[in-house]
């Protein structure tokens, strides 16, 4: 606590005993507001803890948390529940005594919450084996199946405890939870047949419906619908945003495994439970003024699963068993009287079902060791209820509060005057509200209201809730705390109406219904009935209605009368128990995050008695700490106690406040413990100590972090030297070893070059090794890039000869197939061209070289470029290929400029528009070209008859290509000739005329005088 103290303007004071305005109720509100704007939602009124919901998660219960709340002292962190949890553990542990922790608080406060948080503090933090891990896991999972069974959505909350339940974690020597016993209190059996607008039935109905298996729904006779149940619907609320039943149904499956039910106890339970909801659908109609049963398949399902005679569940229902002297005669109900008994039957199976297995999860806690044990009780109990209609559930249960209340009182009252006598401080008289006069207003013998209820459940005739309110004005008017429509003042009988009652309690007016006082305090089976269900077949049933069970004609204890011997059971274990207390706070109506509505707040405060407790808590002193703990820290705040004391700690905590000037009406020094009256003493010596603190902080960092230079200085010296000293012996050693292995090679290598002639052997294996990698390292950085590179390879060693040739032949070979894989289907056909062309002309004309590296083309003329008529004449025979040429007539050699066309079946001779001639492939002899480098050449045809023109003679620029497309076309080569000299065609047939081949110095193309054609070319230079 006091490491916050310096926090409190922000976070408000984490206890409310510390407070200045310690009786202003606005202050104390306050408080709690700042601190729950800040999500600090835990505040200390002494050792009691208070506790708001939040309606959110904030994270703060996770192992991490659970850790560090372990074993440290209540007040040394923030409040929690887990520091309280983990204070009343150790302080069982050391004192070796029983204690208990009350939860209250209104309904929707966080009382089950709280709960489980410290159910999960206990199942982590104590010791743990495979058979308490067992223990453990029943612990925690007893929790959702007795939530299942006993809670339900209310209009304030959604998980809403209906059962008061009290659980004693049971511990061993060791401190390790070894066991377990539950008790519970005053089930709310009406809500199973009646539920109010906006509230359900409890979850189990709920989660059975919606979450059961098909197959487990089908043997049981439901419907996966709830709205088709009768007792599921009267609040018209069966489906709610924040529970998920289906989710819910496997978790108490799977816990009710954990706890050693078998699948037959939980096959016949889930059967009990499906029996109340067809029980619940069984309909009456009224005969000649009777009930008559209208549910045949509805029996039929209860006769099932209860295993009893379907005629003998009807006669039940139906008939009432009246004595008359030593005669049995069966009475039939009216219909209302019907469904009386029918809903007194639904409550009693699924009350003693509920006793049932409470009783079962004993059994499964249990432990058998005879060995003493401590243990912690968990009293999670219905709050303070005040609704708009308030009936005898809320009426037993704000009598419960009364009597807690007057308990919590007297042990704390109790404590405190303890501890006072104890450390030798002056008790002085505390004032008080003593609710003492409540409880007696409720539970006083012959005058109490219990006892007028009583009175009037069991006279003669037939009682009525109005007489009974008539009999309470009877014999309570006057009473202060008490008041009726009939005893009121003329103002307050407005508030009041005529069948309605007020009590004054200590936490308020509650005004309470006197409708259904009468019947649900009777709560009354027929005999027939529990005879009937004595013949259940239902192993649970059976034990349910035991055939043991007295059959008394006197009438069983009333409800309320069961229920004040419970709390009178339940106040004497707890006054055996050392006691602690979390008190639950709703901060809104709404259920809304970070909402504080000061209204709801403050009258929670008020019944809650935390006024009452803080005004006690501070009755003499505000603060009270054992001198060790005093003396321990703030012992810097004084030269004589820092920093070691070597007095005893009382001394040392007298020196100290005497240094700090505190004045005597301040302080008391009892035996163990200091005790300072006023909060804003301790605020002082905080401050004065947080000042101080950041000075010493300071100073000790300071030396500190010179120790640690220094030391850190030395030991990385000393560490240096070492690996100095280290690195060099290594280097050294390493250096010799290096120096040693060189030696030996370059001997190796000397001598394996003065043998590098010889056969291999020992002496020279190495270095010829060394000489092929060298070499072959040298020949894989310099291996030539072209084919045609043939100078490049490097020379081999003797050694390396045979090899370097092999991979030379391999290597060629290789850059062949790469450049062979890399020519395109179009290069090739020029390359095969080129080949073609090589072989004819490669040495025999003397342009050939020049035309070489010039690519050929498809065709010289494109199709466009030439008249359409021709075209169309020549189509069908596909054309080829097509060149510019220039034609010399025959006679007179003139030159006219023309168009060759090769097309797949002759050679035509094209003017601009007309075809000048058409040469049959057939009807060529042959082409001749000179050996020189003109372009001439001289198509040879057949001539049979004077009217076919002869030979063509043609100067061709493209002269080697198209030869090539003739000898494709042709699919022949031979028919080409390369002459010297002169060659002699057929100017037409029987004529012949001659072309004379020179070479000269520029080229000419004329007549001779003796009519020869003459054709002058360049001589080209050989390469």
């Amino acid at each position: 606590m006091e490491g916050s103290l310096t926090a409190r303007d922000r976070v408000g004071i984490q206890d409310f005993v510390l407070l200045d305005a310690y009786t202003s109720e606005t202050a104390f509100l306050d408080n709690l507001k700042k601190r729950f704007s800040e999500d600090l939602i835990y505040t200390y009124i002494g050792t009691l803890l208070v506790s708001v919901n939040p309606y959110k998660e904030l994270g703060i219960y996770t192992r991490k948390q659970m850790d560090l709340y372990m074993g440290v002292n209540i007040f040394e962190l923030p409040p929690h529940i887990f520091a309280l949890a983990d204070n009343v553990y150790r302080t069982m542990i050391s004192e070796i005594n029983n204690h208990f922790i009350l939860i209250s608080g209104e309904s929707g406060a966080g009382k089950t919450e709280a709960s489980k948080k410290i159910l999960q503090f206990y199942a982590v933090s104590c010791l743990r084996t495979k058979v308490l891990d067992s223990v453990r896991d029943r612990l925690l999972l007893s929790n959702p199946v007795l939530e299942a069974f006993g809670n339900a959505k209310t209009l304030k909350n959604d998980n809403s405890s209906r059962f008061g339940k009290y659980m004693d974690i049971q511990f061993d020597h060791q401190g390790a939870a070894v066991g377990g016993h539950i008790l519970s209190y005053l089930l709310e059996k009406s809500r199973v047949v009646h539920q109010n607008h906006g509230e359900r039935n409890f979850h189990i109905f709920y989660q059975l419906v919606e979450g059961g298996e098909d197959e487990l729904l089908q043997w049981l006779g439901l419907e996966r619908n709830s709205q088709n149940y009768m007792y599921l619907v009267q609040g018209a609320c069966v489906k709610v945003s924040s529970i998920n039943d289906e989710s819910d149904w496997k978790t108490v499956q799977k816990a009710l495994t954990v706890m050693d039910f078998s699948e037959k106890d939980i096959e016949h339970l889930f059967a009990v439970i499906a029996s109340v909801l067809h029980l619940g659908n069984v309909h009456f109609e009224a005969s000649q003024g009777y009930a008559t049963l209208n549910s045949s398949e509805e029996i039929h399902w209860l006769s099932k699963l209860l295993g009893i005679a379907a005629h003998v569940l009807q006669e039940a229902l139906t008939h009432r068993k009246i004595e008359a002297k030593a005669e049995e005669v069966l009475s039939p109900f009216t219909v209302d009287h019907a469904k009386y008994a029918r809903d007194a039957l639904a409550k009693a199976i699924y009350g003693r079902t509920f006793t049932w297995l409470v009783n079962k999860t004993n059994e499964s806690l249990e432990n058998k060791d005879s060995i003493r044990k401590t243990v912690i009780g968990l009293l999670d109990i219905y709050g303070f209820e005040v609704f708009d209609v308030n009936s005898f559930e809320q009426f037993c249960i704000n009598y419960c509060n009364e009597k807690l209340q007057q308990l919590f009182i007297q042990l704390t009252i109790k404590s405190e005057q303890e501890e006072y006598e104890m450390e030798g401080i002056e008790w002085q008289p505390v004032p008080y509200f003593n609710n003492k006069i409540i409880c007696d207003l409720v539970e006083e013998k012959h005058r109490g209201i219990i006892s007028v209820l009583d009175e009037e459940c069991l006279r003669p005739g037939e009682p009525t809730d109005l007489t009974f309110l008539e009999k309470l004005e009877e014999k309570l008017a006057g009473h202060p705390h008490f008041v009726t429509h009939m005893l009121a003042d003329q103002k307050t009988r407005k508030t009041l109406g005529r069948g309605d009652f007020r009590l004054m309690h200590y936490a308020g007016e509650v005004t309470y219904s006197v409708t259904g006082f009468v019947d649900k305090n009777n709560d009354l089976l027929y005999r027939n009935i529990k005879d009937v269900m004595r013949q259940s077949k239902n192993p649970i049933v059976q034990q349910c209605f035991p055939s043991s069970e007295p059959d008394s004609k006197k009438r069983p204890e009333t409800v309320a009368t069961q229920f004040k011997s419970n709390l009178s059971s339940l106040t004497k274990i707890l006054m055996s128990k050392e006691s602690w207390y979390v008190r639950c706070l709703k901060p809104n109506d709404d259920k809304r995050p970070g909402h504080f509505d000061d209204v709801v707040v403050r009258h929670q405060v008020k019944y809650l008695g935390l006024m009452e407790h803080l005004r006690v808590r501070r009755a003499g002193f505000a603060y009270r700490r054992r001198y060790e703990v005093f003396l321990k820290r703030y012992k810097p705040l004084c030269p004589d106690t820092w920093p070691n004391w070597k007095g005893t700690a009382a001394e040392g905590v007298e020196r100290l406040v005497r240094h700090l000037g505190y004045k005597p009406d301040e302080y008391k020094m009892g035996r163990t413990k200091l005790f300072i009256r006023h909060p804003r003493t301790l605020f002082a010596t905080e401050d004065a100590y947080d000042i101080c603190r950041h000075e010493l902080a300071t100073r000790i960092q300071a030396k500190y972090k010179g120790y640690r230079i220094k030391g850190d200085y030395l030991r990385q010296k000393e560490a240096a030297t070492k690996i100095e000293a280290c690195w060099r012996g290594l280097q050294a050693r390493k250096e010799r070893e290096r120096r040693a292995w060189a030696v030996k090679v370059i001997k190796k290598f000397i001598k394996g070059f003065m043998n590098r002639n010889q056969p291999v052997s020992m002496d020279n294996s190495e270095y010829l090794a060394f000489v092929r990698q060298s070499y072959l390292s040298r020949l894989k950085e310099n291996l030539p890039t072209s084919v045609l590179d043939k100078a490049s390879w490097l020379t081999p060693p003797p050694i390396m000869r045979e090899a370097s040739a092999i991979l030379q032949n391999v290597y060629t070979r290789h850059l062949v197939r790469t450049y062979v894989k890399g020519i395109t289907a179009q290069r090739k056909a020029q390359l095969q061209m080129k080949a073609l062309i090589s072989d004819l002309f490669k040495g025999k004309k003397e342009n050939y070289p020049q035309s070489v590296h010039q690519p050929f083309a498809d065709t010289r003329i494109s199709e466009k470029d030439m008249n359409i008529r021709v075209l169309q004449l020549m189509c069908p025979e596909g054309i080829k290929y097509s060149v510019p040429v220039i034609k010399y007539d025959r006679n007179g050699f003139r030159s006219r400029f023309r168009q060759l066309v090769l097309t797949q079946i002759a050679a035509y001779l094209v003017d601009e528009a007309k075809i000048k001639q058409r040469v049959e492939y057939s009807s060529l002899k042959g082409v001749s070209v000179s050996n020189l480098s003109d372009n001439f050449l001289i198509l040879h045809v057949t001539c049979e008859d004077f009217k076919q023109k002869g030979d063509l003679v043609l100067q061709c620029s493209y002269l080697f290509e198209a030869l090539t497309k003739l000898c494709l076309v042709m699919k022949n080569h031979n028919f080409i000739k390369v002459v010297n000299g002169s060659v002699r065609f057929d100017i037409q047939p029987g004529r012949e005329g001659v072309i004379d081949f020179k070479s000269s110095s520029e080229s000419m193309v004329y007549r001779a005088k003796n009519g020869h054609l003459i054709v002058e070319s360049t001589q080209m230079k050989s390469r």
